[in-house]
């Protein structure tokens, strides 16, 4: 395991925690994080489960394991991901200190 400078909240741990145990997630699966080209900034981001790749850097937080994309390192290093719950957005968010621009719904952004 690598180390890598990505943090979660508190409350993203545990959403992610109830996600893998409502859902069955395989431990041989782990937390995807990452980017990929698309949404109205330019880039979107990618929280999901899948399998480790050749090319992932893995890390654990809390006891879960985590893959990202060596590729895509670069991107998100350094971000910050909460889950919020309130009347205005329910869901992921990242604080990402490499993106110049984000779009108003805080799902894409630019680098």
């Amino acid at each position: 395991m690598e180390d890598i400078s990505i943090q979660l909240t508190p409350s993203a741990i545990k959403e992610i925690k109830r996600l893998i145990k409502d859902s069955n997630i395989p431990k041989e699966q782990y937390l995807r994080l990452g980017v990929k080209g698309g949404g109205c900034s330019g880039f979107s981001y990618i929280l999901d489960f899948d399998f480790p790749q050749v090319n992932d850097i893995i890390f654990n937080i809390e006891d879960i394991n985590i893959a990202l994309d060596r590729t895509q390192e670069m991107y998100i290093n350094g971000s910050v991901i909460d889950f919020k719950i309130g009347l205005d957005n329910r869901g992921f968010v990242f604080n990402n200190p490499n993106a110049s621009s984000t779009c108003g719904c805080g799902t894409s952004f630019s680098a």
